[in-house]
């Protein structure tokens, strides 16, 4: 115990008190350097001007729409990728979706769709599964959504198969080459940092809108995941497994062959998971550019504010990214139990029970095939009607009921957060903007980071759209607050408790989980179309990591240095506010830095829903050819604001992880 009270003194004599005073006094100077300078140097652009640079960026958008008939890279390479990717897409939606091959009806209809995806689950998973799995299909149907949802599964099992066809051999190749690993790292953080939105509008220029450009988007934000977790996966195998083989006789690719892929087998089922979950979410939000599937629906909703059908199609989407993720969790588990056993203890049974699964699958789809009954969804099964009634009814007694109270709270928001953050950034000159980030990154990080904060504030300022970012800035800051204040409160929850933790973490998963669209109506029902709905969005968004991140720090602290603190007579808040929090300071710094990355993914999206900024100026880019090439130039602008943020705060992480382990 005396141990347990040495190391938490030794944590709470070192805080970081002289960086936060620094960072007060920073932002003291800041403040009163704009009461005599506010309202100079803002280089404000208005909503239709356009600088010399997007007007070379419209010149740029044309020429490249004028050459596509002509010029050899779209004859002879960008055209045949765009036809091979719709017609993988057409293929698959005939088979499952779309009347195709001479048929008014799709290959492979309802029946066997739904036998085939629950024998998958069978045969991969376990029998849970597989009924979780014929539920979430036939649920489909019942919405009234099954070719919506069909369309959707083709896009997500075509992207995914392309995806992994990429990622895997990448992420083998990264995880037993040291410098490649190092190369394609940066490389991946780049795309896990940059905004979904923001590489749709470049696509739509080469690919023009339509599933092959669905499908290369949706192909950037998938294949991260599996190439990092491939990697991770080779890489932990042990070395001394490894160097046995070699004792052996074993080249490296025998090694590699029957040693560091088996062994990584289960770690490889779990970046074949994230990429499915990453694809569904992706999939969704391509709608903007034409992607077939349920993320249609949620669009055309948003635009008419239909909450019922939001809801309807919403619920589509959540239940099939259930379903995928326990197929592929309850698989990755099937493996490993598989690789502990060593062999089945019952190859006979085992057969018997594939050849039966197979036998009734094959009589499904043969059905399906044949018969109408078993080929199109039975219309008089339609509970979508109800589902939507009731959704509207609810939204409508939120909005009845709730509104002084969501009123009141968006005001105090706004008007005690917002407003003043938003005038003491876009009121400052550039200049002073760019000597406070500065300030910022040599406090919180170092010289790489300061150099590169540097060049990612003449970057924005060169863009044009200085006076947008710090809007957007703005925002994003006021929801990042937001975001820890409830990260906090229920992480320190969840961590000290497992029963809370049982409980909230599913809520935490389908949060993940469910594409932003889907929640972004019910919201602009009960708060209008305003800024402060894209921030409650971003909230919703990001809030999950930042609570999980958190609880895991909290759980981690050193159960000794609690008991002992208790035993000194601290109270729970004590214990909280002066034990456990600074131990898991790392934990909370991190989740910092990962919640405002996912707020900042959510800008595009505020901009659909009345954010404004660099927001709207990337959706106005889809929609007027006029303002694509500013569109452009705000895509990139997001792009260069999310790495400059999530450097500064990831090197801060990283510090205060290393000063918490100096505690310890």
């Amino acid at each position: 115990m005396m141990a347990a009270l040495s190391t938490l003194s030794g944590g709470l004599r070192r805080p970081l008190w002289p960086r936060r005073y620094l960072l007060a006094a920073v932002i003291v100077a800041w403040v009163l350097v704009w009461l005599f300078v506010r309202g100079q140097d803002t280089l404000q652009l208005g909503g239709a001007e356009l600088t010399p640079l997007h007007a070379r960026l419209n010149e740029g958008s044309e020429a490249i729409d004028n050459s596509r008939n002509d010029n050899p890279l779209f004859l002879y390479f960008i055209n045949y990728i765009r036809l091979f990717l719709d017609e993988s897409i057409t293929f698959v939606q005939g088979l499952i979706s779309q009347p195709s091959f001479g048929r008014p009806l799709p290959v492979i209809g309802w029946l066997g769709v739904v036998a085939i995806a629950t024998a998958v689950a069978w045969l991969y998973g376990n029998r849970k599964v597989a009924l979780l799995t014929l539920a979430g299909f036939v649920s489909f149907g019942l919405l009234g959504l099954w070719e919506e949802s069909m369309d959707t599964l083709a896009l997500v099992l075509a992207a995914v198969a392309l995806s992994l066809l990429i990622g895997i051999p990448l992420g083998i190749w990264a995880g037993v080459n040291d410098r490649f690993n190092r190369l394609v790292t940066p490389v991946l953080d780049f795309m896990q940092t940059m905004p979904t939105f923001v590489y749709l509008a470049p696509l739509t220029l080469f690919f023009l809108i339509g599933p092959a450009s669905a499908t290369v988007a949706t192909i950037i934000y998938a294949v991260p995941p599996a190439i990092r977790i491939t990697a991770h996966g080779i890489r932990e195998v042990q070395p001394e497994t490894l160097e046995a083989s070699t004792s052996l006789g074993s080249t490296p690719w025998q090694s590699l062959r029957k040693v560091q892929l088996p062994l990584a087998k289960r770690t490889i089922v779990v970046g074949i998971n994230q990429t499915i979950m990453a694809a569904l979410c992706m999939v969704t939000i391509a709608a903007l550019i034409d992607a077939p599937g349920l993320g249609k629906s949620v669009l055309k909703a948003l635009e008419t504010l239909d909450v019922g059908t939001a809801f309807n199609a919403g619920l589509a989407i959540v239940v099939m990214a259930i379903v995928l993720d326990r197929l592929t969790s309850a698989a990755g588990r099937r493996v490993e139990t598989a690789h502990r056993a060593g062999r089945a203890q019952k190859p006979g049974r085992r057969r018997i029970e594939v050849a039966a699964v197979l036998v009734v699958t094959a009589a499904a789809v043969y059905l399906s095939h044949v018969y109408v009954w078993a080929a199109e969804f039975a219309g008089d099964a339609n509970v979508g009607p109800y589902v939507r009634r009731g959704a509207d009814a609810a939204s409508q007694w939120a909005q009845d009921n709730l509104f002084v109270y969501t009123s009141a709270f968006k005001n105090l928001i706004t008007y005690s957060l917002l407003n003043p953050f938003e005038a003491l950034l876009t009121g400052s000159p550039w200049w002073l903007i760019g000597i406070v980030v500065i300030a910022f990154a040599a406090i919180l990080s170092n010289i790489r980071v300061v150099i590169m904060c540097a060049v990612s504030l003449g970057l924005l300022v060169g863009l044009g759209l200085w006076q947008d970012t710090m809007v957007t800035l703005a925002s994003t800051l006021v929801a990042t607050v937001l975001v820890m204040i409830l990260g906090v409160a229920f992480g320190v929850w969840m961590g000290r408790s497992g029963r809370v933790d049982q409980v909230l973490r599913p809520v935490l998963d389908a949060g993940q989980t469910m594409p932003p669209f889907v929640y972004l109506v019910p919201i602009l029902g009960l708060f209008g179309a305003t800024r402060f709905t894209a921030i409650i969005a971003a909230v919703v968004y990001a809030a999950p990591v930042a609570i999980k991140l958190t609880a895991d720090g909290i759980r981690g602290v050193s159960s000794a240095a609690v008991e002992a603190a208790t035993a000194a007579g601290s109270s729970t808040w004590q214990v909280i506010s002066k034990v456990q929090l600074p131990m898991a300071r790392s934990a909370v710094t991190l989740a910092t830095s990962q919640g405002l990355i996912y707020v900042l993914a959510m800008v595009v999206v505020g901009g659909l829903v009345g954010a404004g900024a660099l927001g709207y100026d990337v959706v106005a880019g889809f929609s007027q050819l006029q303002l694509r090439g500013k569109g452009l130039a705000a895509g990139v602008a997001i792009v260069v604001l999310g790495i400059m943020l999530e450097r500064i705060t990831r090197t801060a992480a990283r510090r205060a992880d290393t000063v918490a382990r100096g505690t310890r």
